[in-house]
């Protein structure tokens, strides 16, 4: 298969590839290795640590937004991306603050220390950090997708690259029971459940959900029994570590 996939079904970075991939009709293979886990080999493809990586023909391709881009360029139908210039900046300008300014609250902030921190590296929630990034940051940036989303439909007409990385962060914070209040904020909860009703992320939240409670070194195998599409060889390691500082 010409196409692997390194990333584990949890990460919302790794998902919005395989939404894309899945959109395209694209068949690809997936090495589900978790977050801060990776060996020496893995690291020589990914210098930061960081999921997904991208593997076609030998070649490398870093970052869920380069390697979407990539896979638009290379095939191009059905688009993800608007056809007016316009219209595209403002997709590519919402996909990076879904990327940056949403996973710093959503994930780096509440699922990292609810669930990466006592899952991963076996070390506690620091609850300040919680509670500051529900009172604070997560309100601060549905107030502004409240200002950006559409009342119906998709942000394009069509869904996107935009309408697919804001899912994708609300989606992982699931995980750790979060849910966006329709009463403070109804066009964020609605637009995010429409996105989520599409197939692709129905089809992924399947393996999700079959390896999400299962201990790191039976993921794998849950995920097969799930029918998931796993490649023949891991990067994988039994040791997790931290990745580099995001800047």
């Amino acid at each position: 298969m010409a196409l692997t996939v390194i990333g584990n079904y949890v990460s919302p970075y790794v998902r919005k590839v395989l939404v894309c991939m899945e959109l395209k009709g694209l068949a690809y293979a997936i090495d589900p290795i978790a977050p801060f886990i990776g060996n020496e080999a893995f690291e020589h493809m990914s210098p930061l640590r960081r999921i997904p990586v991208l593997i076609e023909d030998g070649r490398v391709f870093n970052d869920s937004s380069v390697i979407c881009q990539y896979l638009e360029d290379t095939r191009p139908q059905p688009s993800l991306y608007p056809a007016d210039p316009a219209d595209r900046a403002r997709a590519r300008w919402l996909e990076e603050y879904a990327d940056t300014a949403l996973a710093d609250a959503l994930i780096w902030r509440l699922f990292y220390q609810k669930a990466i921190r006592r899952y991963v590296f076996g070390e506690a929630t620091d609850e300040t950090v919680v509670q500051e990034t529900l009172e604070r940051h997560i309100p601060r940036a549905l107030d502004y997708l409240e200002t950006q989303l559409p009342a119906g439909g998709f942000l394009f007409g069509a869904v996107s690259i935009a309408d697919i990385a804001i899912a994708c962060m609300f989606r992982t914070a699931t995980f750790v029971r979060f849910a966006i209040d329709a009463a403070h904020w109804p066009r964020s909860a609605a637009f995010v459940a429409r996105v989520l009703a599409l197939e692709p992320f129905c089809k992924l939240a399947r393996l999700e959900e079959a390896m999400l409670r299962q201990p790191l070194s039976e993921q794998r195998a849950a995920l097969a029994a799930a029918g998931a599409p796993l490649a023949t060889h891991t990067f994988g390691t039994a040791m997790p570590r931290h990745g580099l500082p995001r800047m």
